[in-house]
């Protein structure tokens, strides 16, 4: 017996589930099962509670939806679709082929509508979080008593899947320590897993858990009761001081008579027959196929006039906003389109210096001198900060209630850090940036591969780089981690030899756009370089560059990147007393010598030259790229020990005496 009190209700909610169940069973693939449990959800959300624009889906005041369970991205585009986005039935047809609007899982630069690329579980909860921490901290900036420029709501819906991994505890406990009150989550609790019933692993009890996170806690015990929904949004709107988790019952591929509440209905097509018994057992017609009736279609017009209203209505308060409040129009406007003024003549320069400082030091230093520039520059470390030195020491911290700060303190959850800072990023205007130690980087890879798809910057400050850590030993030195995140696609690398390394790998990271950017700090001291000897600027934004060179066509090339480089240096003066002809080259960053041109490629790596000898304390995998068939590398390809940074550098033959010995070898060879 149905639930629905409104025929429109039902109707419009069946049409959204069989949208789902022909568009998955048309592809041969895909999870019809969550959409049609879930759609009485994303029909009250998009019909009656979700402001935005289908005209705009970019819309700077629109509320947010993500669907964290992105497996379930057929809901996402059906509702899309019916609300009059750029999404066509043929769109719909065409789910999961190549070139097509509709992916198997929800990708941001594909779709209209799609906020956020999800699909791995856990991370479109976390990504949410930090939408809705970029809201507070926009709305506490610019909005005034009587002109709220910024003020609407991140919705989503997550899954048991979202809710068992680590990064969703760590994310659910971070928006909870803040009090993000524009957070509303719809748990789909429909205790079916791809294994079976969740009972096989899953025997939390989540209301409870997210209570203590020091969530607000619903329970909806059937999801098609849409009055049960619209008092559950309403209550979750009107708490301000606490995210919200609306636990809802849900039958996984609701409707079908021999899959409904089954683990055959999550991760696969229903079955030709199954469908049209499906569609009988719901009173539609079993012949039809992407079927809508005229009256949903009608029902929806509603929503594309309701939300040009909505945006118009929001850009008469803009004008009057900036009549009033021109300065800080000025600001928003220019924070939303990332237009950011003078700030690169704030950038230290350091003097030539055989002592020198840490890297990370140097970038804490531009950090700090390039902050007041850049308002969109907000982010913090994940409990590492004195060691990062990510603290922006003219502003204030974010904390529970308190937004306007800029330095964010992420607590040990490194995940988390990332894919909440992929969140800001999506929002627009912030440059956000995240640290920990390099060999953390493996708890966060997930969010970067991500950011890099999505096509989003965050960058990330990975200090203690090597086994130049020292005494910490093999579990905090980094050996594999650079050849690691170097195999990203769309992910820039930069590890700077000195502190105006570190300057102008600063400067490339707030210029370059749509992907992540890592730096790769030292712990040590390193030498700084001559500014007026060497073209450093230039040379990062190259991604390599010819730090040293001989007196015509060198005989050997030596390439290194980081505290590597003033060794090399070191080991080239040696060699060049002995009447070779070395030149060295600094390699900060594989990705951006890529973007080059051929020509300079081969300047700086001429063919003719096969003497090649790389030098990094890491893996030497991909190296040989550069280093050519007759060239050699020194790397590491063991494990670290804990010992003093100077004698663990001896220890694992980066020492001039060993580089020299190496390239003397190499050039008897060629």
């Amino acid at each position: 017996m149905s639930i629905f009190s409104n025929h429109i209700d039902e109707l419009a909610v069946n049409t959204i589930r069989l949208l789902a169940a022909d568009g998955v069973q048309k592809a041969k693939s895909g999870h019809p099962g969550m959409p049609m449990g879930c759609a009485p959800i994303a029909y009250v959300l998009y019909s009656k509670y979700i402001k935005h624009n289908p005209a705009n889906p970019k819309w700077a005041n629109r509320d947010r939806f993500i669907l964290s369970a992105g497996h379930g991205s057929m809901l996402l585009y059906s509702i899309l679709h019916l609300c009059g986005y750029d999404l066509s039935i043929d769109d719909l047809k065409n789910f999961r082929q190549w070139g097509s609007k509709t992916p198997g899982h929800p990708e941001n630069t594909h779709t209209p509508g799609v906020e956020v690329t999800t699909g791995p579980l856990g991370q479109g909860f976390a990504n949410a979080v930090g939408i809705a921490l970029a809201e507070k901290h926009f709305a506490e900036i610019f909005n005034k008593d009587d002109l709220k420029l910024i003020d609407h709501y991140v919705y989503g819906i997550c899954s048991d899947g979202d809710l068992m991994e680590g990064v969703s505890h760590e994310a659910a406990s971070f928006a909870g320590h803040l009090k993000l009150g524009n957070l509303i989550f719809f748990y789909d609790d429909n205790q079916i897993t791809i294994d079976g019933s969740t009972e096989l692993s899953f025997s939390d009890k989540t209301a409870q858990r997210f209570e203590a996170y020091n969530w607000h806690v619903q329970t909806v015990n059937d999801v098609n009761d849409i009055d049960a929904l619209e008092k559950a949004i309403t209550a979750a709107q009107n708490v301000k001081d606490k995210p919200s988790l609306i636990v809802t019952k849900t039958h996984i591929g609701f409707g079908s008579p021999n899959k409904q509440d089954s683990s055959e209905a999550h991760g696969s097509a229903l079955g030709d027959e199954e469908v049209k018994l499906t569609k009988k057992n719901l009173g539609w017609d079993e012949n039809k196929f992407f079927y809508v009736p005229d009256e949903v279609y009608k029902a929806f017009a509603d929503v594309k006039s309701k939300g040009a209203k909505l945006e118009n209505d929001w850009n008469d308060l803009r004008n009057k906003y900036a009549e009033k409040y021109p300065e800080d129009a000025k600001k928003f406007e220019d924070f939303m389109s990332s237009k950011y003024r003078e700030w690169e003549k704030a950038l230290p320069k350091f003097e030539l210096d055989e002592k020198g400082i840490a890297t990370r030091v140097a970038s804490g230093k531009t950090l700090n001198a390039i902050a007041s520039y850049l308002p969109g520059l907000i982010g913090g470390s994940a409990d590492l900060t004195p060691s990062n030195n990510t603290h922006l020491k003219d502003f204030d911290e974010i904390k529970p209630g308190s937004y306007k700060g800029r330095n964010i303190h992420f607590g040990i959850r490194e995940h988390g850090m990332a894919s909440i800072l992929n969140g800001m990023a999506l929002y627009g205007g912030f440059i956000p940036f995240g640290a920990t130690f390099l060999i953390f980087s493996d708890y966060l890879r997930p969010a970067i591969r991500l950011g890099a798809l999505s096509k989003i910057k965050v960058i990330y400050v990975f200090t203690h780089d090597s086994i130049g850590l020292g005494e910490d030993g093999p579990t905090h030195q980094p050996i594999e981690q650079l050849a690691s995140l170097r195999a990203i696609p769309n992910v820039v690398v930069v590890r700077p030899a000195d502190a105006n390394e570190t300057v102008y790998a600063w400067k490339a990271a707030i210029k370059h756009k749509e992907s992540p950017f890592i730096l790769a700090l030292t712990r040590q001291n390193l030498p700084t370089l001559d500014l007026n000897k060497y073209n450093i600027a230039e040379g990062v934004e190259r991604g390599a560059y010819i730090l040293k060179d001989s007196e015509g066509t060198p005989e050997l090339i030596l390439m290194a990147s980081g505290s590597e480089v003033s060794l090399a240096l070191k080991a080239g003066e040696k060699l060049e007393a002995e009447g070779m002809k070395v030149r060295v080259v600094s390699f900060p960053s594989w990705q951006l010598f890529e973007k080059q041109s051929e020509e300079y490629k081969k300047k700086i790596l001429p063919s003719s030259v096969t003497a090649r000898l790389s030098i990094e304390a890491g893996v030497e995998l991909g190296w040989s790229k550069y280093t050519g068939v007759k060239g050699a590398s020194i790397s590491i390809e063991k494990f670290g020990s804990s010992a003093p940074d100077k004698i663990l550098f001896e220890k694992y033959g980066f020492t001039v005496d060993n580089v020299y010995a190496k390239a003397k070898e190499l050039l008897r060879k060629s």
